[in-house]
């Protein structure tokens, strides 16, 4: 198979190391890629939003399957272009993608098919919304409506910051992202990410893990897009599975059918966790990044099967996916002022170096300086990841190789996956 993979993210270098892997394989192209993946496929220079740009390449290249990894290019209708271009895409089709585009959209088909999620209400207008968080206690939990970057969600500790962040939002603080804001109840409990391979009419369970989201040690500092992750995480339970899968992930799938936009691709479902009952925080319409580069380091099978058959029909066909038993981690080195203000630019020495078998090194945010240099040139640059026989394994085979890079722009949590150690 001839295989494009988009994307220049830590996410899909984890997916294009896997593809890589594949038997099925022939050809691996990447738009735009970064210079980590460049060692594993042919990286070409288009954006991931250049829909035009990348069905001409699927064309040229002649792909049996394309692969999104970032949520832009969906929301963009990658997906739909390739549809008409009869090109098989790996990611659903722009309605079904609103999943992630809008949590006014992903709210409202909570509440018409009685999956649980916090309560809410949605707002383009200051005063209303400034009305309605009196109806609410602290902590408030504000969101923008659209695409953040990982960054749109606001806890507020009391009123006056509430009204600050819903003013900013309202205000163009995420431009049209922003334009609409959901304010919802705050939800307590430990957050736990499933992930699930969907066909358009079957869904099968493909990994979950646990992410830090705050930028700094204790889970203090502001939300970030993920500062570490690791797999397997405790609060899953096979019971919790059996739950998010009766209540979240079908209802999901049917609904979706129902209303004409049957969903395909990968759904991640962010959960919070309580008394063992899961509620929905979040879909997002691709995998999530950290938790895709632990998951590709446990997934013992073949993975371009399983993507295949959810861009084509036919999942139910396939035996359950394969995972080591080993726990992994990733613990992500981001630049510093991420996420308001990363400094870019900065060297880094050490990174590409071979920190054994059990390490493995997936590029972020990163470039190369005319020198030839590994440079900074983005917010969460590299994603330091392991495998161990425990988690204290993985963690220390993780941070024993940070320890061997020399990044003085950067900076990382030492504390992931705290909860389980």
């Amino acid at each position: 198979m001839n295989i494009l993979l988009i994307g220049s993210g830590g996410r899909e270098h984890a997916l294009a190391w896997k593809i890589a892997q594949s038997s099925l394989c022939d050809a691996l192209v990447i738009a735009p890629g970064n210079p980590g993946m460049a060692a594993l496929g042919e990286c070409r220079n288009i954006k991931a939003t250049d829909v035009p740009g990348l069905v001409g390449l699927a064309r040229e290249i002649k792909a049996d399957l394309v692969v999104v990894g970032p949520e832009n290019a969906l929301a963009e209708g990658l997906a739909d272009a390739l549809a008409s271009a009869n090109i098989p895409c790996f990611g659903p089709l722009k309605k079904a993608a609103q999943l992630e585009a809008s949590k006014g959209f992903t709210k409202d088909f909570c509440k018409r098919h009685n999956i649980p999620t916090a309560a809410y209400e949605t707002f383009d207008n200051v005063e209303e919304a400034r009305e309605f968080l009196k109806t609410y206690s602290p902590p408030y939990v504000i969101k923008a409506d659209g695409l953040a970057a990982g960054k749109g969600v606001a806890i507020s500790p009391d009123y006056q910051d509430a009204v600050a962040e819903v003013e900013a939002m309202l205000g163009g603080r995420y431009g049209p992202a922003s334009s609409n804001i959901v304010i919802e109840e705050f939800m307590t409990g430990e957050e736990a990410s499933v992930f699930a391979l969907c066909d358009g009419e079957t869904a099968i369970l493909f990994g979950w893990a646990q992410d830090h989201k705050r930028a700094f040690d204790g889970d203090t500092g502001p939300n970030t897009g993920g500062m570490g992750t690791y797999s397997p995480a405790p609060i899953v339970t096979p019971e919790l599975l059996r739950i998010t899968e009766a209540e979240i992930l079908a209802p999901t799938m049917a609904g979706m059918k129902a209303e004409g936009n049957p969903y395909k691709g990968v759904l991640y479902a962010g959960l919070m966790v309580e008394n063992g009952r899961p509620r929905l925080v979040e879909y997002n319409a691709r995998f999530g990044d950290p938790e895709c580069q632990v998951l590709m380091l446990r997934l013992k099978s073949d993975i371009v099967p399983y993507l295949l058959a959810a861009a084509t029909g036919g999942l139910k066909n396939l035996p359950a996916p394969q995972w080591h038993e080993d726990p992994a981690v990733c613990v992500v080195y981001a630049a510093k002022g991420y996420p308001d203000s990363p400094l870019t630019g900065s060297v880094i020495r050490g990174a590409e170096q071979d920190f054994g078998p059990d390490v493995t090194v997936f590029h972020a945010g990163t470039s190369r300086g005319e020198d030839g240099s590994l440079r900074a040139a983005g917010g969460r640059v590299l994603n330091i990841c392991a495998r161990g026989k425990t988690l204290q394994d993985a963690r220390d085979k993780a941070y024993d190789a940070i320890s061997q890079i020399d990044w003085p722009g950067g900076f990382y949590r030492t504390d992931i996956a705290w909860r389980a150690l």
